[in-house]
């Protein structure tokens, strides 16, 4: 069972059909929708701030949440990737966004829905990432428009293909 602790008085909410990885650890004010996985070695820290996850998000191993303290919150939309040991602190990724693999975003940043933050990608405080586009680097930029079908089919088969390995974890359960 992973590590689920309670801040302040503040426990940690999941919706249905949730899969917790054993040494995943969520504390705090999280609240996290159905559909969803946290993995292996995945930290989401609602110590200092509030993290609100939507429905089939998928936060890969080593990925670490977490928000500045009364200045950041977490959100993310509905049908969210985020990639292995991923950083998100204090940023806002809309629906249907798939965050790369080591990718970092940081606080009041804001991914538009139907991105793509490409591996390794440092999104700068409170940078606007537009709908429909893939940026990459250091510093992130935008490279390119997708068109928003294919990014949502594309992100929609990793949400869909998380969905369908964290009940293999639950059938050994």
């Amino acid at each position: 069972m992973a590590l689920i602790k309670s801040v302040k008085g503040i426990n940690p909410q999941f919706g249905q059909n949730c899969y917790l990885a054993e040494n995943a650890t969520i504390v705090g004010d999280v609240v996290m929708g159905n559909d969803c996985s946290v993995w292996f070695n995945a930290v989401i820290r609602g110590d200092v701030n509030s993290i609100r996850i939507g429905n089939k998000v998928n936060i890969q191993d080593g990925t670490v949440l977490h928000c500045l303290y009364q200045k950041s919150v977490v959100e993310i939309g509905d049908n969210v990737s985020i990639g292995h040991n991923v950083t998100i602190h204090g940023a806002k990724i809309e629906n249907n966004v798939l965050v790369g693999m080591g990718a970092t975003i940081l606080d009041h940043a804001v991914i538009g829905e139907n991105s793509i933050i490409a591996a390794n990608s440092l999104v700068l405080d409170s940078t606007i990432v537009e709908p429909n586009s893939i940026y990459a680097g250091v510093p992130a930029k935008r490279i390119k428009s997708i068109e928003p079908e294919q990014s949502r089919e594309m992100i929609q088969k990793i949400a869909n293909n998380y969905l369908m390995y964290s009940s293999w974890f639950k059938e050994e359960e």
